[in-house]
């Protein structure tokens, strides 16, 4: 999936903003470090004194440097809109509204274009964050499979759910390498767009 930076939401609890609030603290301060010098050359506990947090904070956040970058914190908005989609409702057509509602909130935010572009930059140059990529989006496979699971009357392990998740999350993997390789160039809706009709309708003009 495409992370972006997660505001709090309304009825959010306060413990909830804490944990939000130490993350984004934590996230731009990286962001500050690796303009500066470098993705490699920074460390997690120069990443955490700039964040004034301690460096088992940052891991308990972040497990790796790269999951400061790749985080998954949409999945749960995700989620929320997938079910309240309408009963039979083709799969595709469900996934690809819900990840257009999901990407016009999180762009809402005004220093979401800025942070974004971050994102990609170090998705494009820094070998180590793409190859965490993959790792990275099939960590959301699990709600996908579930929920979808749940809407088609399936079980999870089925073979369809599993090939039909397999496909899609190739395909969001590979949409999200494009909007990091052509960031100034391409809108990121309409590049998840493009990758859905791709599965739906194959390579058909």
């Amino acid at each position: 999936m495409i992370r972006m930076p997660t505001a709090p939401q309304p009825g959010t609890g306060l413990r909830e903003r804490k944990k939000i609030r130490t993350r984004q603290a934590i996230r731009r301060a990286a962001y500050r470090l690796f303009e500066e010098r470098g993705f490699e050359a920074t460390r997690v506990d120069e990443i955490a004194a700039a964040a004034d947090v301690s460096p088992s904070t940052v891991f308990r956040y972040f497990p790796t440097k790269e999951d400061i970058v790749l985080s998954d914190e949409e999945d749960p908005i995700v989620e929320a809109a997938l079910r309240a989609r309408p009963a039979g409702e083709p799969p595709l057509a469900s996934l690809r509204e819900a990840l257009r509602q999901t990407i016009e909130q999180l762009y809402a935010s005004p220093e979401a274009p800025e942070e974004i572009a971050r994102r990609m930059r170090l998705i494009a140059t820094v070998p180590s964050i793409r190859a965490r990529l993959h790792e990275s989006v099939a960590d959301t496979s699990g709600m996908l499979t579930r929920v979808l699971a749940e809407r088609t009357g399936r079980r999870p392990e089925d073979l369809e759910i599993r090939v039909f998740m397999g496909a899609v999350l190739g395909g969001l993997t590979e949409a999200m390498l494009h909007v990091a390789e052509h960031h100034a160039e391409v809108d990121v809706v309409d590049v998840l767009d493009r990758a859905l009709t791709v599965l739906q309708n194959g390579l058909a003009d």
